[in-house]
C-alpha cells in the first residue's frame, strides 16, 4: 500500500494455518515449517524487505500458525473430523484462536520492527490484527468446508442429487442473491464513491445466511470481500476517501470480518436449530411409533388392562378390560362404586368401595392374585377375574394404579369340580375300607379261640387290617391336604397357648392309653395370633404329632413350644428331641408325598408338613425347618399377629356363581 511494505489483506496468513491444521499429525512437518519459512523469506525480500524484516516475519507466521493449531486442537479437537456438525460455538472457537494466534504474531512482528527500526505504530499492529484475523476467518472457513465435502466418498454424486433435489423457487433465489450482492457491491465499491451505503450491503449477507445453504454463505464472504479489497486499492468505494493507509487497511478488515462473522453466525445458528428440529422430529415419530405398537399390544391383550390415576380417573383401558366387565364402563371414564360394575366377592357378597383394588393400592397396600367376581347385565352368569394391581409413581407424588383382570373362571371351576371329584373318591374308598377293617377284626376275634394251626390265617389278618390302617390315613391325609388348599378361611383371633394347651392335653391321654412314653412340654405364654381357628389347630397338632412320633425308641418325647411377635407377625418356634431331619432334606420334606424317612419304621403319607406348609401359606406366613443343636429338629413359621391392619386375602374359589 505504501513504502512501509503495509499490506491491506493478507489471505496467506489464511492458507497457513489450514495447511498445517490438516497437516498437524504428520511427522514430517519440519519439512512444511521450512518451506513455509522459504516462501516468506523469498517474496518479503522480493517486495523490497531486508533480511531482518523477512526473518521476523518468518518467527511470526510459525509461531501464529502453531499457536492456532494448539488452540484449534485442545478447543475443537473434533472440528476437522469428518462427519461432525459445525454450529455457532465451532465459529467463535475458530475465531477466538484466529484472534488469539494473531497477537501472538502482533507480539512478534511490530515488536521486532520497534526494534530494529526504532518506532513502534500500534496503527501497524491494529492493520496487522485485523487483516491476519480475517484472512484466517475467511480462508479458514473455506477450506473448512470445502475440504469436510470434497473428502467425504461420493462427493460428487451426493452434490448432484442435492442439485437434483433443489426446487427451481430455490434454484432462483441462489442465483437472485449472488447477481444482487454482484450488482450491489460493484455499485457501491464501483460506481458510487460518495455515499456510506457499505453497511447496507449486510442486509444481503443477512438474506443468504438466513435461507441459503452455509457452503454458499462461505462463497459469498469471500466473494464480496475481495471486491471490497479490490476496489478500495484501486482508489474506490466508501473506504477509499480514508486518508491514511494503515486506518483505510483497518477499516477494510473489519469490514470484512463483521460481514464474515454475521453471515457464518447466522447461517451456523440456522443449520443448529435446523438440526435440533430434525432431531426433535426423529424423536417425535420414534414415539409415537413406538406409542402406537405399545397401544397395539395393550389392546390385542387377551387380559385386561387398565390404569387409574389418583383422582379416580381412568387415564388408560384396553377393550380386554371392558370385555372382561362385562361391557360395564365409565361413561365419563371415572371409577364409579363396585355396584355399577357388579363387583362381588365370591361368597356373593358386594366388594365395599374401600376394599376395590385401586383403593387399596392408593391406600398403601399390595393387591396379588385377588378373585372378585363380577356379575351385571353382560355377564348375568357371573365371570370370576384374578386382580393384580401395583402403584406407578410419577415422580411427582401422584402415583397411579395399574390393574391387570385376567378371567379365571374356567381355571377355578375345574380346581372345584377336581376338589369335589378328590372328596368323593376319598370319602367312596372309605366306605369299603371301613367295611374290610370291620369284618377282618370280626374274623380276627373269631380265630382266637381256634387252634394254633391257623396262626398263619391271623398274621394275614393283620397284614390286611395294618394295610387298611395305612390307607385310611392316606385317605385322611388327601382329605385334609384338599380342606386346607381349597377351604373357606375365616380368620379369628386365636389364643395359641389354649390352643396347644387342649393338643398337649389330647396327646397326653393318647400316651397314657397305649402304654407309650408320656411326652414331656415345655410351653412358654404364647402370643395370640389371627388365624383361622381350624386350620391352625391341624398346623400345630401335625407340628407336635410329627415331633413325638419320630423319636427314637426308648427315649421319651421332649417338646418346646415359644411363640415371640415381630411387628405385625408372630413367630411361633416348635423344638423337639427326636432323630432330626437328614443333610439337605430340610426344604424337601415339605413337598407332597415325601418321606424324609422312608427306610425306617416310621409310618406316613408324606402329606403332614405339605398340609403344615400350605396352611402356613395360606395366612402370608412362611415355614422352615432346622437342626436343633441339642439333637432333634426346629420347626419356625410365622402368622399374622392380632393387631395386624391387614389381612392377606384368601384366594380360593369357593362358588363360581352361586
Amino acid at each position: 500500500m505504501d513504502s512501509t511494505n503495509l499490506s491491506m489483506v493478507w489471505p496467506a496468513a489464511g492458507v497457513a494455518v489450514l495447511w498445517f491444521c490438516v497437516q498437524r499429525h504428520v511427522r514430517t512437518l519440519w519439512v512444511d515449517a521450512s518451506v513455509l519459512a522459504a516462501i516468506t523469506v523469498s517474496v518479503n525480500m522480493a517486495t523490497g524487505a531486508n533480511l531482518g524484516l523477512a526473518v521476523v516475519a518468518v518467527a511470526a507466521n510459525l509461531i501464529q500458525a502453531g499457536v492456532f493449531v494448539v488452540l484449534l486442537a485442545r478447543w475443537n479437537p473434533g472440528l476437522w473430523t469428518r462427519g461432525s456438525a459445525i454450529g455457532p460455538r465451532d465459529l467463535w472457537g475458530l475465531l477466538g484462536a484466529a484472534a488469539l494466534a494473531t497477537l501472538s504474531g502482533v507480539a512478534i512482528g511490530p515488536t521486532a520492527l520497534w526494534l530494529i527500526t526504532g518506532q513502534y505504530s500500534w496503527m501497524a499492529a491494529a492493520v496487522w490484527l485485523a487483516r491476519n484475523t480475517a484472512g484466517i476467518l475467511l480462508v479458514g472457513a473455506l477450506g473448512l468446508f470445502a475440504g469436510r465435502a470434497v473428502t467425504t466418498p461420493g462427493w460428487v454424486a451426493a452434490a448432484r442429487a442435492r442439485l437434483a433435489r433443489t426446487s427451481p423457487w430455490r434454484t432462483g433465489e441462489y442465483l437472485a442473491v449472488a447477481l444482487g450482492s454482484l450488482v450491489a457491491y460493484l455499485f457501491v465499491f464501483g460506481i458510487n464513491h460518495t455515499l456510506p451505503l457499505a453497511f447496507a450491503l449486510i442486509t444481503l449477507t443477512v438474506w443468504a445466511a438466513n435461507r441459503l445453504s452455509t457452503t454458499f454463505v462461505v462463497v459469498h464472504n469471500l466473494t464480496v470481500g475481495t471486491i471490497a479489497v479490490v476496489y478500495t486499492l484501486r482508489g474506490d468505494g466508501p473506504f477509499a476517501s480514508v486518508g491514511p493507509h494503515a486506518a483505510k487497511a483497518l477499516i477494510v478488515q473489519l469490514f470484512i470480518a463483521l460481514v464474515a462473522v454475521v453471515g457464518l453466525a447466522l447461517a451456523l445458528g440456522r443449520d443448529e436449530r435446523a438440526a435440533l428440529l430434525r432431531e426433535l422430529a426423529a424423536s417425535q415419530q420414534d414415539a409415537t411409533r413406538r406409542a402406537e405398537l405399545m397401544r397395539a399390544v395393550i389392546d390385542s391383550m387377551g387380559d385386561g388392562l387398565t390404569v387409574v390415576d389418583a383422582d379416580g380417573r381412568i387415564t388408560l383401558r384396553n377393550p380386554a378390560a371392558a370385555r372382561l366387565m362385562g361391557g360395564v364402563v365409565s361413561p365419563d371414564d371415572t371409577v364409579r362404586d363396585s355396584e355399577h360394575y357388579g363387583v362381588f366377592h365370591l361368597d356373593g357378597t358386594p366388594v365395599a368401595n374401600e376394599d376395590m383394588p385401586h383403593a387399596q393400592v392408593l391406600a398403601g397396600h399390595d393387591v396379588h392374585e385377588m378373585d372378585i367376581l363380577i356379575r351385571n347385565d353382560g355377564v348375568p352368569g357371573g365371570r370370576i377375574v384374578s386382580v393384580n394391581a401395583t402403584a406407578l409413581p410419577d415422580g411427582h407424588g401422584h402415583d397411579s394404579v395399574v390393574l391387570l383382570f385376567h378371567d379365571v373362571t374356567a381355571e377355578r371351576r375345574h380346581r372345584d369340580e377336581l376338589a369335589t371329584f378328590a372328596g368323593v373318591v376319598a370319602h367312596d374308598l372309605l366306605s369299603p375300607l371301613t367295611v374290610v377293617q370291620g369284618w377282618t377284626d370280626a374274623a380276627s376275634e373269631s380265630l382266637d379261640a381256634v387252634p394254633p394251626a391257623l396262626d398263619r390265617a391271623q398274621a394275614g389278618l393283620g397284614r390286611v387290617t395294618r394295610a387298611a390302617t395305612r390307607m385310611r390315613g392316606l385317605i385322611s391325609d388327601l382329605l385334609a391336604y384338599t380342606t386346607t388348599r381349597d377351604a373357606v378361611m375365616a380368620p379369628v383371633s386365636v389364643d395359641l397357648t389354649v390352643l396347644v394347651d387342649d393338643i398337649v392335653a389330647a396327646r397326653t391321654d393318647t400316651a397314657l392309653a397305649s402304654d407309650a412314653p408320656v411326652p414331656e412340654f415345655f410351653i412358654e405364654s404364647l402370643e395370640p395370633v389371627h388365624a383361622d381357628l381350624v386350620l391352625v389347630r391341624q398346623l400345630m397338632d401335625n407340628l407336635i404329632g410329627n415331633a413325638i412320633k419320630y423319636t427314637a425308641p426308648g427315649v421319651t418325647p421332649r417338646l418346646h413350644i415359644a411363640a415371640t411377635r415381630r411387628g405385625d407377625v408372630v413367630r411361633v418356634t416348635v423344638i423337639d428331641n427326636g432323630i432330626g431331619i437328614p443333610t439337605g432334606q430340610h426344604d424337601a420334606i415339605f413337598d407332597n408325598f415325601h418321606r424324609a424317612h422312608h427306610t425306617a419304621d416310621y409310618a406316613g403319607t408324606g402329606l403332614g408338613l405339605a398340609i403344615c406348609k400350605r396352611i402356613v401359606e395360606r395366612h402370608g406366613g412362611t415355614i422352615t425347618a432346622t437342626d436343633n443343636p441339642a439333637g432333634g429338629s426346629r420347626f419356625t413359621f410365622t402368622l399374622p399377629a392380632v393387631t395386624a391392619t391387614r389381612w392377606p386375602l384368601d384366594r380360593s374359589v369357593l362358588s363360581a356363581t352361586t
